[in-house]
């Protein structure tokens, strides 16, 4: 790594989308059939010798960003909720050492409901944890099992009493479009799942990733998946269902009540600077010479062993062009319902999207347009990958 890139990181004001820290904590009791994430099964986890690594990239990354005001933290995995709650207060406190931190700031912590690491929830909120994401994927049991999930849905529905019992606010995911799940079916159990939701509800589509043991089933033909018509119909009918229960769908694939979106998500979708850490961890960061993606080593013992060398596991630290960085601005932008800025896209890449391609896709149906915001339709983020490539080839 370039030294001049540590030496020259000045001060920068919050980019557009705010400053965001995320920290991966690799960890699971077991692989989930569907998850291609950076997920490792360990038995045994040294959970000082865990803390003490985070803590030492953390403080590269201040070196790399300089100061910054931190408006979210996310604990993202595997499964954080294994980690002990000790090391959540360690990183937190490192966090709050090397940056400001806001006073309103959001930070999040991903759990699984089983009643062992419910009972840590506690703990979790006086670290300072105030917003929890359940990974629930389902309220049914068979279905559960299908999904490889180690709780059952009455396990999950404890949890989610709990949690909404001592965090202020509280997420928790369920995927659909499973093989064979019908409209009735997944309405019945969505329905359910909105009885007992906070504010907020990610809600996705059960999708084949290279890679897992899902996609090694599929290829044998042990299942199928909805066909394409099919799934875009409980596409539409999942926003219909939870706008009636005054839950908007503000991302594709997430849905809140007024001001209770996820504030760290947005800091992605909005494009802004973000610090990954931990293992496989990525980030977008403004330094004194422009805007760069870190990306760290992916297998935990290898992270762990080149923190201890070199006070960091990056691997890969790249600079984002002009032209890279409004390509990535648009495409996580275009998920959002509030859309994205056209001038903001200019002032990243020094060119305007060519307006054949943006008038073409709003007479198409796919995109609205509002002075300076263009926005995907319905229609368009049933296809949002295509009116990328044309929006942007």
């Amino acid at each position: 790594m370039p030294a001049s890139r540590v030496e020259t990181a000045n001060v920068v004001e919050a980019a557009d989308g705010g400053f965001g820290v995320y920290v991966h904590w690799p960890f699971c009791l077991s692989k989930c059939p569907y998850c291609d994430f950076n997920s490792h099964v360990v038995a045994n986890v040294d959970q000082r010798a865990w803390a003490h690594a985070l803590g030492r990239e953390l403080a590269h990354m201040r070196s790399l960003t300089g100061p910054r005001a931190v408006s979210s933290i996310f604990f993202g995995g595997g499964t954080p909720s294994l980690m002990d709650v000790a090391t959540v207060d360690a990183v937190l406190s490192q966090i709050a050492a090397l940056w400001s931190v806001d006073g309103d700031v959001e930070i999040s912590l991903e759990a699984n409901p089983t009643s062992v690491e419910a009972d840590r929830f506690r703990g979790y909120r006086a670290a300072g944890v105030n917003r929890l994401s359940l990974g629930v994927q389902s309220l049914d049991d068979r279905q559960l099992k299908f999904l490889g999930r180690l709780h059952t849905a009455d396990e999950a529905l404890a949890a989610i009493g709990l949690a909404r019992e001592i965090f202020p606010r509280l997420s928790f995911d369920l995927i659909y479009a499973r093989p064979g799940q019908t409209a009735d079916e997944w309405s019945r159990e969505l329905r359910a799942a909105l009885a007992h939701a906070a504010d907020h509800l990610s809600l996705y589509q059960l999708t084949i990733e290279e890679g897992t043991a899902f996609a090694r089933l599929y290829e044998k033909g042990a299942f199928k998946l909805p066909e394409e018509d099919d799934a875009a119909a409980l596409y539409r009918l999942t926003g219909d269902i939870c706008a009636e229960a005054g839950l908007s769908a503000y991302e594709v694939s997430n849905y809140a009540r007024p001001q209770a979106e996820c504030r760290h998500n947005l800091v992605y979708w909005r494009y802004g600077d973000y610090a990954g850490v931990g293992p496989g961890a990525h980030g977008r960061l403004t330094t004194g010479n422009g805007r760069i993606a870190t990306s760290t080593l992916k297998a935990p013992g290898a992270w762990i062993a080149a923190v201890e060398k070199d006070g960091h596991g990056i691997e890969v630290m790249d600079d984002v062009t002009r032209s890279e960085q409004g390509d990535e601005m648009m495409m996580m932008g275009l998920r959002l319902d509030e859309g994205v800025s056209l001038a903001r896209y200019e002032r990243l890449t020094g060119h305007a999207p060519v307006a054949d391609r943006v008038d073409g896709l709003v007479r198409d149906g796919f995109l609205t347009r509002n002075g300076d915001i263009i926005k995907a339709t319905p229609e368009g983020r049933l296809v949002l990958n295509g009116v990328l490539g044309r929006l942007l080839s």
